[in-house]
């Protein structure tokens, strides 16, 4: 039902976790000029939980709802982003907690790429909505939940060699998980770079040209 996960989960230690059935949250990049990738941030207000702190646009997950459902739902509430400009990447499961009587609460980071960096409306949770380049996001104050989180989930820098003719170059750049948890962007290379073995794991999962 909708609205129904809104509510505290206890843990064992007595700290508060929202989300009666855990929560979820957005982690979207697109590329930027250079083709280098920028990650949307949520600054969140400064009256809510953790506010003055930058993270990532989410919330309680309702019963009916999985994981990506709730990220998508609070990043088009609280950023005003549509699902249709969204490709889902991945799921990581960035946090989990055990809570009293038996309950467990858990945080699902949903990893997403945009094919530019879109234009945002900010809800009244968010004092601002801003693209930062992945390479500055650990500069910022970030929530104590992201930041535990940020080293696992941001990618490393990859040149897939491809001729300009290539089909596969409308794939990219882009998010791949090249295995479970580990990330990378990749981005198109001069087609005489010399192959590599991630080079060859990304060609194995990149769409086949038509």
């Amino acid at each position: 039902m909708q609205g129904d996960g809104d509510g505290w989960v206890i843990s064992d230690s007595g700290a508060h976790y929202w989300g009666r059935f855990g929560a979820a949250g957005l982690l979207v990049r697109a590329p930027q000029l250079d083709g280098t990738p920028a990650v949307l941030l949520q600054h969140r207000a400064v009256w809510s939980h953790q506010g003055g702190t930058w993270g990532l646009p989410g919330g309680a997950r309702d019963s009916h709802e999985t994981p990506e459902e709730t990220a998508v739902r609070e990043a088009n509430e609280e950023a005003g982003l549509l699902s249709e400009r969204l490709s889902v990447r991945a799921t990581v499961v960035t946090a989990e907690v055990a809570g009293i009587a038996g309950t467990r609460w858990s945080y699902t980071t949903v990893v997403a790429d945009a094919d530019e960096l879109l234009h945002t409306v900010p809800n009244r949770e968010s004092a601002e909505m801003r693209w930062v380049a992945e390479n500055e996001v650990a500069d910022l104050p970030l929530h104590p939940g992201f930041a535990a989180s940020w080293q696992r989930l941001r990618t490393a820098p990859a040149l897939l060699p491809l001729g300009h003719g290539d089909e596969r170059r409308q794939y990219l750049p882009r998010t791949i998980e090249i295995e479970a948890g580990v990330f990378v962007w990749c981005m198109p290379g001069d087609a005489d770079q010399e192959p590599s073995q991630l080079t060859r794991r990304i060609s194995e999962l990149l769409p086949a040209p038509n």
